[in-house]
């Protein structure tokens, strides 16, 4: 998918580590150490674990895996070398990050993402909200190829919007995900997309056309249940909309200008513009209109009573580089109208490294490419393939930590099977997605997990059953291979 955003090497180059003398209960060994030590710390942490306890827990599962390596002669240059290919292939994402985190911030005190709210809360009243998160995000993601740009843009406002309605976080941050991640598994612009049939010897459009049979009644059960909750969900904050559309309307000056900014950003990613170069200029851009919009708020931040040349610098430079706020007479939008800036994304950027590290020593002992082949031995049944195929992606999204590794290692390991077996490639492709692409949102140490995470200002486990699409898509592709829906065999040409 486009929805990591980031000049990836050619993923259908990834090499493979094989390693014969590695059984699968060693391969296995360093998966069940972290699960339990990250359990624990959880446990003992809470919300807090992410601040860097579970990146620490994740250095330790690699140590685990290196020890497991080094008593199957694995040697300690053969996995450095893979830890160093891990981590080059999320530069791109870590970059996009910091952009991330220096847009939120110029967008915040040019009045943006105000502006967003502003108008949102006039149009989405609680009943629909949810529902609309779900259409809304999956318009725009369909449109850019991208949900990681989704979140980065119109997810932050739409979680604002419910915020301020009393909606739950969690259940905000799982219609956007959801939404987006629907929009970004249908959008040729998307990698991943374009990546799954590449792996499974496939066609792109054949591959979209083919993947609807299943995304389809799986978006519109996300949908209805969507609905239902908008109907009985209980907010807080639908009578207090006017006090807050008034603490809005008194702290920054909203225009419909402003929405110039996030449109040049979309426009820029539809046409295909390096994704680093859409948020440099969307978060320049959102400097150059606090300029013009908010001047007083720029001056307060740059640590002065007017705007001149200097305090203009300080104040966008603060937004974009560490945390800044901006006080209201509303206690709901002080917590809002605040931005980390490129600082606040170190956490998550910290976080992926670390799970970098795990995943490129699982890589570089042959674990990976162990607990495949293990699955593939066990697919005895036409049924028993998808089987295997969906839970080899799941095992690779929480031992590799990466959605392309989730797509690549089992599209590589699985298609002569599905050829053996007189399956279209279609099937794996529609698989790999089905399983591969939507729940790496679901990992909180996977690249996605912790971007969007990150992005978002929730947790994996806040928004974890309301990401309806994500968990509920490889489940939708079991149910179609065990009742043998619209299962396509290879034709002879």
């Amino acid at each position: 998918m486009q929805s990591q955003d980031l000049d990836h090497n050619d993923p259908k180059d990834e090499n493979i580590v094989e390693n014969k003398e590695l059984g699968i209960w060693e391969a296995l060994l360093p998966v069940v150490i972290l699960v339990g030590m990250l359990a624990y710390n959880v446990f003992v942490f809470g919300d807090d674990a992410l601040s860097g306890s579970n990146q620490f827990i994740l250095l330790l599962g690699g140590a685990v895996a290196a020890v497991v390596g080094f008593f199957n002669k694995v040697s300690y240059k053969q996995m450095m070398a893979e830890v160093a290919e891990n981590v080059k292939s999320t530069t791109g994402s870590l970059l996009i990050l910091l952009m991330v985190g220096a847009l939120s911030g110029t967008w915040l005190i040019s009045g943006i993402i105000p502006s967003m709210i502003y108008f949102g809360l006039q149009v989405l009243n609680p009943t629909i909200f949810l529902a609309a998160c779900v259409v809304i995000c999956a318009i725009i993601s369909i449109a850019t190829g991208s949900s990681w740009t989704t979140s980065a843009t119109v997810g932050i406002a739409l979680i604002g919007i419910g915020e301020a309605l009393g909606i739950s976080l969690g259940m905000t941050a799982g219609a956007v995900l959801s939404g987006a991640y629907f929009g970004d598994k249908l959008s040729p612009l998307s990698d991943t997309t374009n990546l799954a049939p590449a792996m499974a010897g496939g066609e792109l459009f054949t591959h979209i056309k083919y993947m609807t049979i299943t995304t389809i009644p799986t978006i519109t059960v996300t949908l209805l249940v969507f609905i239902v909750l908008g109907f009985t969900i209980d907010t807080s904050g639908t009578a207090d909309t006017a006090s807050i559309l008034a603490s809005i309307d008194q702290s920054f000056n909203i225009s419909g200008w402003l929405f110039l900014v996030p449109i040049v950003v979309i426009f820029l990613i539809v046409k295909k513009a390096p994704p680093l170069l859409a948020l440099l200029i969307g978060t320049l851009l959102g400097g150059v209109f606090a300029l013009i919009f908010q001047p007083e708020i720029v001056a307060t931040i740059g640590g002065g009573e007017g705007l001149n040349f200097v305090t203009g610098y300080k104040g966008v430079l603060n937004a974009i580089t560490v945390a800044t706020s901006i006080a209201t007479d509303n206690q709901t939008l002080n917590d809002l109208f605040s931005s980390g800036g490129m600082t606040g994304m170190l956490g998550t950027i910290w976080l992926i490294i670390c799970a970098m590290v795990f995943g490129g020593i699982m890589d570089g002992i042959g674990a990976l490419a162990r607990i495949t082949k293990s699955l593939l031995r066990m697919a005895k049944t036409t049924f028993g393939l998808f089987a295997s195929t969906v839970t080899s992606c799941l095992a690779l999204n929480v031992t590799a930590s990466d959605q392309y590794l989730a797509i690549v290692v089992p599209g590589k390991m699985f298609s002569k099977a599905y050829k053996d077996r007189g399956l279209a490639p279609e099937n794996l492709s529609r698989t790999l997605e089905d399983s591969g692409t939507v729940t790496s949102v679901l990992i909180p140490w996977n690249t996605c997990g912790a971007y969007h995470s990150g992005v978002l200002g929730v947790s994996v486990a806040e928004y974890f059953i309301y990401a309806i699409f994500n968990w509920l898509s490889p489940f939708m592709t079991l149910l179609f291979a065990a009742l043998n829906i619209k299962i396509r065999q290879l034709t002879s040409k």
